[in-house]
């Protein structure tokens, strides 16, 4: 009976929080909406314009990353928004844990989709670069949307494994959402976790490569095509465009989704189980070590991290392109003439110099 006022009291705090916490979601699930809305529309433009097959290739993958990215906010941030706004436990409005389960298959498909994505733009882009010829012979239209499906379908079934048994979904900290059980005793449940993080931080890996290649590539293309002729310049910039643009790409993975695959694995190895972020919130439980309080912090700020790679998508992989690449690239055009104009003139000044000295040398 003693701890009834202090539990009143936490639960008031947690409600609070609860309502000022809402903002976020709602304001990255309107933000990723118009992000994703708009990088559909200008594909959807863009292809039917499109009669090169390999520019379509890509349109195609473009647009089905937006989409993936726009599904994966539709079904989830509804949820997580009531689930504030309710301000109830998961407990009391998911009973059945039906919704956790369609909840954490949605995080499931939707956040291994986008890099399964990436990482078959990353191959198909060092393809083209390394192996044009290869690449104009077997990769048609056709062939990707097959691909495609079949990522889905592969995506689709390995999220469904904790429904059949092989791992489990619960609700996490701070009760507004469900995700994979991390630091589960049981082998099954143990083993999704780290299938998931494993395959996660494979796949970073590949594209990281991949760019690399891709990068690598186009700068020898750009130096073996240099030249003062239209094609070379207009060659040159469009190098330096792609190379931009995949830096960005390159970064925006590795910040959102490195944090939350390793933050998975470490809480795996730490044995620090989702019931330990869910009991450490609860005010009749004796008190928390920082340590796992420090993790499940961690770890709500990582699922965040990786939230924002759905509303970034969009603008490194076209809208960036379409609007800020070309004025980037433009300014830096700029700066580097003004540079080597301002060397030729000091180039000159120094031969006036030189000349006027030995003028005076030969007066002498």
């Amino acid at each position: 009976k003693m701890l009834e006022p202090n539990k009143t009291l936490r639960e008031n705090n947690v409600s609070k929080s609860g309502k000022f916490s809402v903002g976020l979601p709602i304001t990255m699930m309107i933000t990723g909406m118009v992000g994703n809305s708009l990088a559909l529309m200008l594909v959807y433009r863009s292809y039917r314009k499109k009669e090169n097959n390999r520019k379509k290739s890509f349109l195609f993958c473009i647009g089905s990353l937006a989409l993936t990215d726009l599904f994966g906010q539709l079904l989830t941030s509804p949820i997580v928004i009531y689930a504030y706004l309710a301000d109830k436990k998961w407990e009391t409005m998911d009973p059945s844990k039906i919704l956790c389960a369609f909840f954490g298959v949605c995080m499931t498909t939707f956040g291994l989709c986008p890099l399964f994505l990436a990482s078959a733009m990353a191959i198909e882009r060092s393809l083209a670069i390394t192996s044009p010829h290869w690449y104009s012979i077997h990769m048609k239209t056709s062939l990707t949307k097959q691909i495609l499906v079949v990522i889905l379908c592969l995506v689709l079934i390995f999220a469904l494994l904790p429904i059949a048994g092989v791992g489990q979904y619960t609700h996490q900290w701070p009760g507004t959402w469900c995700f994979i059980s991390i630091g589960d005793r049981e082998d099954p449940g143990m083993f999704f976790a780290i299938t998931f993080a494993v395959l996660g931080i494979f796949l970073l890996l590949v594209t990281f490569s991949c760019n690399v290649v891709t990068i690598r590539g186009l700068i020898i293309r750009c130096k073996t095509k240099s030249g003062t002729s239209h094609s070379a310049k207009q060659w040159e910039r469009l190098t330096t465009e792609t190379v931009i643009q995949l830096l960005g790409i390159m970064c925006v993975l590795l910040i959102c989704w490195a944090p939350l695959l390793v933050q998975m694995l470490r809480m795996i190895t730490t044995k620090i189980s989702s019931d330990d972020c869910n009991s450490a919130k609860e005010s009749f439980s004796p008190s928390p070590s920082p340590d796992i309080q420090l993790e499940c912090k961690l770890f709500l700020f990582t699922i965040h991290l990786a939230s924002l790679n759905q509303i970034l998508d969009p603008w490194v992989y076209l809208l960036l392109r379409e609007i800020l690449l070309r004025k980037f690239c433009q300014v830096a055009s700029a700066v580097s003439k003004c540079s080597i104009e301002e060397n030729k003139e000091t180039q000159s000044e120094g031969q006036r110099e030189t000349e006027m000295d030995r003028d005076a040398l030969n007066k002498q």
